[in-house]
């Protein structure tokens, strides 16, 4: 059986990601098992464009949208990069700021696995 790929968060994406609602917090995380495990969640499509290696997980929950965006593009590890509620009322699409802020933390991402890459498992 293949060990489970590490998980690593970036900036606030971790208490962003814990203050959902619980029930979204259940399926989201599942979702992100999933990925640790080197499978593709439901509920999941990847970012176009220069986020090539994002993707992200959708839920929804009372009306609202959520949504956590990772990336598997560094061996044996997955860096959660961003996780919010989605506010804008039209259309689908992922909104400027949330979409800077994921390019900023991509970089972070790259930045921190060459400085530590992942553990070697035995």
């Amino acid at each position: 059986m293949r060990p489970l790929k590490e998980l690593r968060w970036v900036g606030s994406s971790y208490d962003d990601f814990m203050a959902f609602p619980a029930p979204v917090h259940d399926s989201m995380g599942y979702g992100l098992h999933r990925v640790q495990e080197g499978k593709v969640p439901r509920h999941s499509k990847r970012l176009k464009g220069q986020l090539g290696g994002a993707v992200e997980i959708i839920a929804d929950h009372d009306g609202d949208t959520f949504r956590a965006i990772y990336t598997v593009k560094f061996a044996d590890v997955v860096y959660v990069l961003h996780a919010f509620k989605k506010k804008s009322k039209s259309g689908i699409a992922t909104p400027k700021a949330d979409i800077d802020l994921i390019r900023r933390r991509l970089r972070v991402a790259q930045e921190h696995y060459r400085e530590h890459p992942a553990e070697e498992s035995d």
